[in-house]
C-alpha cells in the first residue's frame, strides 16, 4: 500500500477511466451526442468554445475536489483524484488518436455502445472505490447516506444537464438517443454495483423447521435465523427461518427445502447488498477479495 492506497483499486480505476473515455470519445463525441454530469457539461463547453473536455474536465472538477477532501476522507479523495486525473488523460490520449467507429450512421447502436462503455467504466470505478468527480461525488453521498442506486441519483443529474444541452447544441433526435444511452448507462452501473454481487433472502414456513434448517447448514454451508412469528388467520406462535444465499444457490435451497417439506411455504426476495460470513468474510472472518 502506498498512502492507505491498494495497487489493485488504483489500476482498476484507471482502467475504469480508460473504459468511460473511450465510449465518450468514439462514440458520444464522433456521433454528436451529449452525455450527463459535468462530462456533459464539458461537453457542451466543447462544442460552444471549443476548450478540449481533457482540460476543462480537471477545471470544472476543482470546486469539488475541495468538498470530496472533507467528506470523503483521505482514502476516498485519493481515489476521486486518481480516477478524474486519470478521465483526463485518457480522454487526450484518445482524442488525439482516434478510432473510426463506423456503425453504419446507426444511432440506436451508437446509443447502446455509449451506454454500455459508460455504465462499464463508471461501474469498475465505483466498484473499487473511486469516482471520476463531478455528479459522482454527489451520487456517492446519495448512495451511502440515502441508499440510493448510484445509477438513479447520476440520472436526474443527468437529465438537467442534457435538457442545458439542447438548448445549446442538440437537435431533439440527438438528445432522444443520448436519453436512451444515459438511461442504459445508468442502469449498467446499478448491475455492477448490486447485480453482480446481489444474493436471495428467503423466508420459510413449514412445519418441519428444525429439518430444513440441518438440511440447509448440512449441504448448502449457510446460515439460517429462527425468527418468530404469529400467524393471523391460525392465531398461533411459529417460527419462521430466514437464509440468505448467493444468486446462484436459489435452485439448491428451493430444492434443500421441498425435499424436507413439499408444502413448505416459501417467499424469496433480493438481497442488494451482503455483508458477513460466507459472502465478505471467510469463516476465520478475514475479508474475503474481490
Amino acid at each position: 500500500m502506498l498512502f492507505g492506497l491498494k495497487l489493485k483499486n488504483t489500476l482498476f480505476i484507471l482502467f475504469g477511466a480508460g473504459i468511460f473515455a473511450f465510449g465518450l470519445v468514439h462514440f458520444n463525441m464522433q456521433n454528436n451526442l451529449a452525455e450527463g454530469g459535468f462530462t456533459g457539461l464539458t461537453l457542451i463547453i466543447y462544442q460552444l468554445v471549443g476548450i478540449n473536455p481533457s482540460y476543462s474536465n480537471l477545471v470544472l472538477n476543482i470546486p469539488l475536489f475541495l468538498i470530496g477532501w472533507k467528506y470523503l476522507g483521505r482514502t476516498s479523495f485519493l481515489y476521486t483524484l486518481i480516477g478524474t486525473v486519470g478521465l483526463s488523460v485518457w480522454l487526450w490520449v484518445f482524442e488525439k488518436y482516434q478510432i473510426n467507429i463506423d456503425l453504419g450512421g446507426d444511432l440506436m447502436l451508437v446509443a447502446l455502445f455509449a451506454g454500455v462503455f459508460v455504465g462499464v467504466g463508471l461501474g469498475i470505478i465505483f466498484r473499487y472505490g473511486g469516482t471520476t468527480g463531478g455528479v459522482d461525488i454527489i451520487a456517492r453521498f446519495a448512495h451511502r447516506y440515502l441508499g440510493m442506486g448510484m445509477g438513479r441519483t447520476m440520472f436526474i443529474f443527468d437529465a438537467v444537464v442534457i435538457g442545458l444541452s439542447i438548448l445549446t447544441y442538440l437537435n431533439y433526435r440527438q438528445a432522444m438517443y443520448t436519453l436512451v444511452a444515459v438511461f442504459i448507462g445508468a442502469r449498467v452501473i446499478d448491475f455492477m454495483q448490486e447485480g453482480a454481487y446481489a444474493a436471495r433472502g428467503a423466508m420459510i414456513i413449514s412445519e418441519k423447521n428444525q429439518e430444513i434448517a440441518e438440511k440447509i447448514m448440512k449441504d448448502m454451508e449457510r446460515g439460517v435465523t429462527v425468527l418468530r412469528g404469529y400467524g393471523s388467520f391460525t392465531r398461533n406462535d411459529r417460527e419462521v427461518l430466514y437464509c440468505v444465499v448467493a444468486k446462484n444457490e436459489l435452485v439448491r435451497l428451493k430444492n434443500a427445502i421441498t425435499s424436507v417439506d413439499p408444502h413448505a411455504f416459501v417467499s424469496v426476495s433480493e438481497v442488494h447488498d451482503v455483508l458477513g460470513e460466507g459472502f465478505t468474510l471467510d469463516e476465520n472472518k478475514n475479508p474475503i477479495e474481490r
